[in-house]
C-alpha cells in the first residue's frame, strides 16, 4: 500500500489566509485582514466534518482554500496526499472530479439560462452524448428526481428541488468529498430536513464524506460524525457533536449554544438536548 493511499481523504495543516485591503493613506502600509490562521484538521474517507461559527469566523475562506478556488497565504491543502496548490493546472482539474461543492443559494448557483442536463453534466469531461445524458439521468434519479425533468429549467423546480439538483451536479462526477457551504440555510425550515436525509442517503450508498459548513448548531448536529468550531479565523475547539453541543469546553462555543432560546422541535434534528440548550445560533448577516 502506498503512503497516498493511506493517507487521510482530506488533510488541512496549518492553513492561513490574508488578505490586504486598499491603503488608508500613501505612507501608511495596507492593512491586512487574517481570514484564516493556522488551522489544522484531518478528514477520513466515507465522515463528515462540519465547520460552524459566527459571520465572519474563516468557514466561508476555508472553503474556498479547500476547493483550490484560492491560494493559501501559508499551510497545505492535502487531498489523498497531493498538495491541491502545487499540483500543475491539468492536473488539478483532472483533481477536481474526486472534490465537488454545493454551495448556499440552489437558485443563485444554477445557470438559469441553461436545461437542468446541461447544468448536472457541466463537470463531466468530454464523452458520448448517449453517455452523458445517461449519467446525468443516474444523477437526477439518485437526488429523487426523474430522468425527464433534465429537459426543464432551474425555474420551474421548487427551491428543495433546486438544491437536489445542485446535489445531482456534485455527484455527477462520482466524488469522494462534497464540500457543501450553507447548502440548506436558504431553504424553509420543513424542506431543509428533506436534503439533509438526501445527503445522509447519499452518503450511506455512495461513501461520500463531507465537509459541512453551517451557522446551524442543530443541521451539524444532524449530518456530521466531528464538528469543529471557529473563532477569529482559528479552530476553538473540535469533537463528536454529543460533547460539544450538551458539554462544550471553550468559552466561544457556549456562546454559540447559548446564542438563542430553545426552537422547540426541529425536523432536522438527530439527539435530544437538554432543557436550556439552543438548536440554533443566529444566521449570517
Amino acid at each position: 500500500m502506498t503512503a497516498a493511499s493511506e493517507a487521510p481523504l482530506l488533510q488541512v495543516e496549518n492553513l492561513a489566509k490574508h488578505y490586504r485591503l486598499p491603503r488608508e493613506s500613501l505612507l501608511a502600509p495596507p492593512p491586512v485582514v487574517h481570514a484564516l490562521e493556522g488551522v489544522s484538521f484531518t478528514l477520513q474517507a466515507g465522515r463528515s466534518l462540519g465547520i460552524v461559527g459566527e459571520s465572519g469566523s474563516g468557514k466561508s475562506t476555508l472553503a474556498r482554500l479547500v476547493m483550490a478556488l484560492e491560494a493559501p497565504t501559508a499551510g497545505r491543502v492535502l487531498m489523498a496526499g497531493r498538495d491541491l496548490h502545487r499540483l500543475p493546472r491539468a492536473a488539478l482539474r483532472a483533481a477536481r472530479r474526486e472534490f465537488q461543492m454545493v454551495f448556499q443559494d440552489p437558485y443563485g448557483s444554477l445557470d438559469p439560462r441553461q436545461r437542468v442536463a446541461r447544468i448536472v453534466a457541466e463537470p463531466l469531461p468530454r464523452m458520448a452524448q448517449a453517455e452523458r445524458r445517461r449519467r446525468v439521468g443516474e444523477a437526477l434519479d439518485a437526488v429523487g428526481l426523474r430522468a425527464a425533468d433534465a429537459d426543464k429549467y432551474p425555474h420551474e423546480f421548487s427551491g428543495g428541488q433546486r438544491q437536489r439538483i445542485a446535489i445531482a451536479r456534485a455527484l455527477i462526477t462520482r466524488p469522494q468529498l462534497i464540500v457543501a457551504d450553507e447548502p440548506v440555510s436558504a431553504l424553509d425550515v420543513s424542506v431543509q430536513a428533506q436534503v439533509l436525509n438526501l445527503m445522509q442517503d447519499l452518503r450511506r450508498e455512495f461513501g461520500i464524506a463531507y465537509l459541512f459548513i453551517s451557522h446551524d448548531l442543530a443541521v451539524v448536529n444532524h449530518v456530521c460524525d466531528e464538528v469543529a468550531v471557529m473563532q477569529a479565523g482559528r479552530i476553538v475547539e473540535q469533537g463528536p457533536p454529543e460533547r460539544l453541543f450538551l458539554a462544550p469546553q471553550h468559552p466561544y462555543t457556549q456562546t454559540l449554544d447559548s446564542a438563542v432560546p430553545q426552537a422547540g422541535a426541529d425536523p432536522g434534528q438527530r439527539r435530544q438536548r437538554p432543557a436550556g440548550a439552543s438548536s440554533r445560533v443566529a444566521p449570517d448577516s
